[in-house]
């Protein structure tokens, strides 16, 4: 839970006096505790490149040595999704989409986007929005996600991931104009084009006024782009001066990979949306396709490890979600898939062991229910009543589901 702290402070990046309930101190806490299971509700680190990773962490280090909070511990990761959209949680850890990445031209634009987190990361704009109500709860120390009523959809946020949260709310129009300014004038101090900003606000309001549903999922959810912001750009830079550096062929150099990965990543994205409408041959042919491709990627065998489940071929899961905790063990989406296939097989240890690997990351209301079923069926009474009084609090069907069977045990 947040603790709620009365105070003023000077924001680090415009030196303006602002409210401040939340110290230093626990902002980078939050950031630092955050980081991991939000990169994992949004896809996962993309691991097939490492050099990719290092290459987005050069280009971001060079804009936060020149930001307003060059102290902070900065991070940088590329993640697995093909949702285009960039977030920073406080602390200064940033993650940058492979699907936004695939969008760009140059560094120059790739500096503008993580010099605009840098600016939400250094203003501490995600900290004011906490404190406006928005995330102080108790909630945030209850069981974090549930399986959505969709299941292709993924998982739903709940009170406990607060990074998750925090990525993907909206910011204000004053935030946005905020990062956008002193996002310019870190490129220009960096040694940038900060043209490339303005561009780069051109095409996502050509995007968001075409309706692009992946980018309104994505970028524009979080980021609203405007004429307004376009036009505050332009006069900034015509103001400071454009110029300086672009790096167009090293910067397609460095997504060659993952520009060659996209038709693998556009037929697992395909077989997603034919398995939510519920063609799971059509689903399964198309992401044999994508792990032909790319036969490394853990992402792919989970999918198709879902589809055989969804065609009750449990053991033939099995080999698929095995493979993808072997690709990616630290992926908690992949050992829950495989701890609740291993239960559907009556494999009570090797359910227990998944289960309990995946709520190591991220914890998850149906990983603590299943987990009370596991104890209750192994006579471990008092496990089972603890596991299920903690999925009680967590609401929907799952927590009503907790309860019958805590109503059962203690009755």
């Amino acid at each position: 839970m947040v603790v709620a702290l009365n105070g003023c402070a000077v924001n680090p990046v415009t030196g303006e006096r602002q409210l401040s309930l939340i110290p230093e101190s626990q902002e980078l806490t939050l950031g630092a505790e955050q980081y991991t299971p939000t990169q994992q509700t949004q896809g996962g680190q993309f691991y097939l490149d490492p050099e990719l990773t290092v290459y987005v962490r050069e280009v971001g280090m060079k804009m936060a040595n020149v930001s307003d909070r060059p102290d902070l511990p900065y991070e940088f990761v590329v993640l697995n999704s093909s949702v285009p959209n960039a977030w920073a949680l406080p602390g200064g850890k940033i993650a940058i989409n492979r699907g936004l990445l695939v969008k760009l031209d140059d560094e120059a634009q790739l500096a503008s986007v993580l010099g605009h987190e840098i600016v939400h990361a250094a203003a501490r704009h995600s900290v004011q929005r906490m404190q406006q109500g928005m995330l102080i709860s108790a909630g945030m120390a209850g069981i974090g996600m549930a399986m959505s009523d969709n299941e292709w959809a993924g998982l739903i946020m709940g009170g406990a991931a607060v990074g998750a949260q925090l990525a993907l709310a909206q910011y204000s129009q004053g935030d946005e104009l905020e990062s956008d300014a002193y996002g310019i004038k870190y490129m220009k101090a960096a040694g940038y084009d900060p043209q490339a900003a303005v561009e780069l606000q051109e095409l996502f309001l050509s995007l968001s006024e075409g309706n692009e549903s992946n980018w309104l999922n994505g970028l524009f959810a979080s980021h609203p782009p405007s004429a307004t912001r376009v036009q505050a750009n332009q006069e900034l830079v015509q103001k400071i001066g454009g110029g300086g550096y672009r790096g167009i062929e090293i910067y397609e150099r460095r997504i060659a990979k993952i520009k060659a990965l996209q038709p693998a990543y556009d037929a697992h994205d395909k077989a997603i949306e034919l398995a939510s409408e519920g063609d799971f041959s059509g689903a399964l042919a198309s992401i044999n396709t994508a792990i032909k491709a790319e036969p490394r990627e853990a992402m792919f065998y989970a999918l198709r490890g879902r589809i055989y489940q969804n065609q009750n071929e449990p053991g033939k899961a099995q080999i698929d979600f095995d493979k993808a905790v072997s690709l990616y063990p630290e992926m908690f989406q992949y050992q829950l898939y495989n701890g609740l296939n291993e239960l559907a097989l009556n494999n009570l240890n090797k359910a227990k062991d998944h289960l309990e690997r995946a709520n190591e990351v991220v914890p998850t209301s149906i990983s603590y229910l299943r987990l009370g079923d596991i104890a209750k069926e192994q006579g471990r009474r008092d496990d089972a009543i603890s596991y299920y009084s903690a999925v009680a609090e967590a609401g929907g069907d799952i927590g009503e589901e907790a309860k019958r069977k805590l109503a059962a045990m203690t009755n």
